[in-house]
C-alpha cells in the first residue's frame, strides 16, 4: 500500500505544549467505536496529520506549526464493513466525519473538522478484479495511482487518468472531486469512466449503484450523483472503471504562437475537427517563459493509442498549427520531465509568497474574455506581483483555463488569498466560467457555490437533508450542513 507524503513537515516543536492541543473525542464515543472492532487513533500527530491536506492554506499553518482545526480521532478503516459501523456510531453522537484517501486536494475538501472523525480509507487499498475482455476493473476507494497502473500494466491495460496528484492521490478521491486527467482529452475524466460504485450512506447502509454495463436507460444515472459529491452525501468504498489498452504508439510535437487567442483557436479547430489528443496544453506569455525559456504562446501535445490513430491525429494537428513556428519534441519532454513536480510550493508558502492556482471552463467563445478578467482582476489585488494562465482540458464546445497567481502579500497573507480568489472568481462566473472543472469545491470554494449553482443549489440542499439529515458528512464542504471557510 502506498502512504501518501505529508505536504511539509511540522517544525519538531510543534505540539511540545500538551494542553495547547484540544481534548479527542468523548470517552462515550470512543468506547463505541472500539466495541466495532475500528482501528482508532487519538494520538496528536496522527490527529494534525489529519487536520490537513494539499490546501496552500494547510501548507501555510504546517509551516507555521498550526492546526486550525482539530479532528477527535482517526479511524483506519479496513473494509467497508469499518466505514459502515463508523457512521452509525458517528450518526448515533451527532459527530462529523471527513473521508480521506490521499488528501492531495487543493481545496480544503479533505480537512477534517474540529472534533470530528477523519475517516481514513487508504487500507481500503484491493484491486478486485480486472476483466481484459470487457476493459474493466473493480478496484476499493483507497487504491492509489501507481498501484492501479501497474496492476493494469500485468493485463497490457490502463486507465489513462493521470492528474498531476496521481503519485498520492487515490480512486475514490479522483471519484469523489469529479477529477480529471492529464491525458483526459484520450481518456475521458473520472466521471467518463466510472460505471459502478459502492457508497456507504450516512445511516451506515450500504448501497450498490450503477452496473457493469457500459449505459443504461433505467431513469437518472444515479452514480453521478455521488461523484463529486466531495464525502457530502456518502462514502464510496469501490467502484468499476472501463480501461483500455496499453498506448502502442506515441506522437509529439509543440508550436509557438504570436499570441494565446491565436492558439486558442488552434485547439478548439483541431478539437472540433474531431481531432483528440491526449494532452494539447497552450501556455500564455508568461508561463511559456517559465517553462520553456520562450516570449511567445506554446502548445504542446501529445497523443498515444493505435499508431493509425495517433497519426490522423497529427496531422490535423500539424494542419491547424501550420501558420505557426514549429518546435520539436522539445518541449514535450521538457513538460513530462517536470509536470507532477510540485516541490516549490511549500517553501513558497514558508517564505511568505502566496501561491496558487484557479481552474475553471467554460465554452471557447468566451475563454477569451475570461482569461483578460481573471488576469486583470488578479494583478490589481494589493501585493500581487504576478498572474498567468494556460488552457488544459479541452472539448469540442469548450476547454478550462488554468490560472496560477502569486503575491507577496506581507503581514496577513490569508486575507490576500481569500482577495485574490474572490475577484478571480466573480470575474469567471461573471463571464459564464464554470467554478471548477476539476480541482472541485471543498472549503475554499464553498462560499462562491450558491451563486454558481443558482437555482441548482436549493436542490443540492435538499438532497443532502434527505441522504444526511444530520449532516454529519464533510459539513462546510460544498456549503452543505455547515458554514463555508
Amino acid at each position: 500500500m502506498r502512504q501518501p507524503r505529508p505536504p511539509i513537515d511540522y517544525p519538531p516543536d510543534a505540539f511540545a505544549d500538551p494542553s495547547a492541543v484540544p481534548a479527542p473525542l468523548s470517552d462515550e464515543v470512543l468506547v463505541e467505536l472500539a466495541g466495532e472492532h475500528l482501528d482508532v487513533d487519538v494520538a496528536t500527530a496522527a490527529r494534525a496529520e489529519a487536520a490537513r491536506d494539499w490546501w496552500p492554506l494547510s501548507l501555510a499553518d504546517t509551516a507555521a506549526g498550526r492546526v486550525s482545526h482539530w479532528p477527535g480521532a482517526v479511524v483506519r478503516a479496513r473494509h467497508a464493513d469499518d466505514v459502515r459501523a463508523t457512521l452509525r456510531v458517528a450518526r448515533r453522537h451527532r459527530v462529523a466525519v471527513t473521508a480521506q484517501g490521499g488528501r492531495s486536494g487543493v481545496q480544503g475538501g479533505a480537512v477534517a473538522p474540529d472534533g470530528g472523525i477523519a475517516l481514513d480509507l487508504t487500507r481500503l487499498d484491493r484491486v478486485l478484479d480486472v476483466d481484459p475482455v470487457a476493459g474493466q476493473v473493480s478496484v476499493e476507494a483507497g487504491v492509489f495511482g501507481p498501484d492501479l497502473e501497474t496492476a493494469l500494466a500485468l493485463h497490457g491495460l490502463t486507465l489513462g487518468h493521470f492528474p498531476q496528484s496521481f503519485d498520492i492521490s487515490t480512486v475514490g478521491g479522483w471519484l469523489a472531486t469529479r477529477g480529471a486527467g492529464q491525458y483526459s482529452n484520450r481518456y475521458g475524466t473520472i466521471a467518463d469512466v466510472v460505471r459502478e460504485i459502492d457508497v456507504v450512506l450516512a445511516s451506515g447502509q450500504l448501497v450498490r449503484l450503477g452496473s457493469r454495463a457500459p449505459r443504461r436507460a433505467l431513469g437518472p444515472e444515479l452514480v453521478q450523483l455521488f461523484v463529486g459529491s466531495e464525502g457530502t452525501l456518502g462514502v464510496i468504498t469501490r467502484a468499476t472503471l472501463a480501461v483500455r489498452r496499453a498506448p502502442a504508439s506515441e506522437v509529439r510535437g509543440a508550436w509557438a504562437f504570436t499570441t494565446f487567442d491565436a492558439g486558442l483557436d488552434a485547439c478548439r479547430r483541431i478539437l472540433q475537427r474531431g481531432a483528440t489528443p491526449a494532452v494539447a496544453r497552450l501556455y500564455d506569455e508568461a508561463e511559456s517563459r517559465r517553462h520553456f525559456s520562450r516570449d511567445d504562446c506554446v502548445l504542446i501535445v501529445l497523443d498515444e493509442g493505435d499508431a493509425y490513430l495517433t497519426a490522423a491525429t497529427y496531422q490535423v494537428v500539424a494542419e491547424e498549427c501550420s501558420r505557426a513556428a514549429f518546435l520539436g519534441e522539445q518541449p514535450v519532454a521538457t513538460w513530462l520531465e517536470r509536470r507532477n513536480d510540485v516541490s516549490d510550493l511549500a517553501p513558497l508558502w514558508s517564505r511568505g509568497v502566496v501561491v496558487d492556482t484557479i481552474e475553471v471552463s467554460a465554452p471557447w467563445s468566451a475563454l477569451a474574455a475570461i482569461r483578460a478578467a481573471m488576469l486583470g482582476a488578479l494583478r490589481a489585488v494589493e501585493g500581487s506581483v504576478g498572474a498567468s494562465c494556460h488552457q488544459s482540458h479541452g472539448y469540442a464546445d469548450g476547454a478550462c483555463l488554468y490560472v496560477t497567481f502569486a503575491g507577496v502579500p506581507g503581514a496577513d497573507p490569508t486575507a490576500y488569498y481569500r482577495r485574490a480568489w474572490e475577484v478571480a472568481t466573480h470575474a469567471a462566473l461573471s463571464h459564464g466560467a464554470a467554478l471548477s472543472h476539476h480541482h472541485g469545491v471543498g472549503r475554499n470554494r464553498a462560499r462562491f457555490l450558491a451563486d454558481a449553482l443558482d437555482d441548482q443549489f436549493d436542490l443540492l440542499v435538499t438532497l443532502k437533508r434527505v441522504l444526511d439529515p444530520d449532516g454529519i458528512l464533510n459539513p462546510g464542504v460544498l456549503a452543505l450542513a455547515g458554514a463555508p471557510w
